[in-house]
């Protein structure tokens, strides 16, 4: 039996040079969204950035942006990848994302990742320097387990390395909230809840950013899902076969791709040129910018060892893990993801930084008619 694949859109927001006309931008981001959602796309996935003065990266609270796009839209899920929960006090996190949850009546996806950049952490929180891998994975993996516990329960308390709710030694007296046992022992505040919880139960699914061998078993183990990018499908299959291993050993019996998503760069165009010409600049302007911090690495194949020889180009690309062309070119390699790795769910980064918006929209209309008929059925 084929797996039906799931097919959602991936929206780094970037738009060098236009800083300075930012709402025009957020208006196209806004009719991106409208369109995906009207087409059946599942969800659609906002990332945090800070400080990006450059333009490439230029959504600071993915679950601000979300609330807007719910607001505008009708049944897309609202994901993040990610919220950086490395940057945020994790009280302040449970809460706004337990609000989104409710303003867009449970269409929350929650995405959570480590952060990558220097100059975001030490600016936002010096404790998530990703110089310091050992403290930064603490660091997450506490305020995890802390948004687990405040979405999940009606009162909580939390004692770890980096956080303690509630504060000690604080008192409660109020005739319109009695210090009941709930909250209070002696007077003193013992537990607290996050108001209003999830409108999901017990809380919004949970995603993950991975990649490393730790991360992806760490994340299958705890069932949370599990989001990828870059390596070709020859080297993901290790990864998914792993996620997948770990997984069973929790006591999780899942299919081969069950629980993951992946992230490719697609461009759909009437011809092979046509997709390539007009989309060429603006992927490449986003790879530039992003193997500058992470290298080449990620790009290799299965036993392929990264060279000095190895260099950074379009046809790199596109022998690696590009889906650009026309609807039959980009519709064979979805087959291969499905059939290879057993995809369940793919997620579309169109909206490189440069790419003309008449373009994006374009290739959003020929994906959505001409190629996900193909493996919904449906188009939805």
């Amino acid at each position: 039996m084929e797996v039906q694949v799931r097919f959602s859109i991936f929206h780094n927001l970037g738009a060098p040079g236009r800083l300075a006309d930012y709402a025009t931008v957020m208006d196209e981001t806004r009719e991106f969204a409208q369109a995906a959602d009207q087409a059946g796309f599942w969800s659609i996935w906002y990332t945090e950035h800070h400080f990006g003065h450059e333009g490439f990266e230029l959504i600071a609270n993915p679950v601000l942006m979300g609330a807007d796009i719910a607001a505008r839209t009708k049944d897309i899920r609202i994901g993040q990848a990610a919220n950086i929960a490395t940057f945020w006090h994790p009280l302040r996190l449970a809460e706004d994302i337990a609000q989104l949850d409710q303003l867009s009546g449970g269409r929350v996806e929650v995405g959570l990742g480590r952060g990558l950049y220097g100059r975001e952490a030490l600016n936002l929180n010096a404790a998530a320097d990703p110089r310091d891998q050992e403290q930064n994975r603490a660091l997450f993996d506490e305020t995890v387990e802390i948004l687990i516990k405040a979405w999940s329960n009606e009162f909580f308390e939390h004692s770890g390395r980096f956080y303690t709710f509630p504060s000690p030694g604080v008192r409660w007296e109020h005739p319109l909230s009695p210090a009941t046992p709930d909250f209070t022992e002696d007077g003193v505040i013992t537990k607290l809840a996050v108001t209003p919880r999830p409108h999901q139960r017990p809380h919004p699914p949970l995603w993950q950013v991975i990649d490393s061998p730790r991360s992806i078993s760490a994340a299958a183990a705890q069932g949370v899902q599990g989001l990828f990018w870059l390596p070709p499908v020859s080297a993901l299959k290790d990864r998914f076969r792993l996620y997948r291993e770990s997984a069973q050993q929790a006591g999780r019996d899942l299919a081969p791709g069950e629980g993951i998503g992946l992230v490719r760069d697609v461009f759909v165009a009437d011809t092979m040129e046509q997709a390539r010409a007009r989309f060429e600049e603006a992927l490449l302007t986003s790879y530039k910018w992003i193997t500058h911090w992470r290298g080449l690495g990620n790009l290799m194949e299965a036993g392929e060892e990264l060279t000095d020889a190895h260099e950074l180009s379009y046809e790199f690309l596109d022998q690696r893990n590009l889906l650009v062309g026309t609807p039959e070119h980009v519709a064979g390699k979805i087959e291969e993801l499905r059939d290879e790795l057993g995809l369940e769910h793919l997620l579309l980064w169109t909206t490189h930084p440069g790419l003309e918006h008449r373009h994006a929209m374009r290739s959003l209309e020929l994906f959505t008619e001409k190629v996900m008929p193909r493996f919904t059925g449906s188009g939805a």
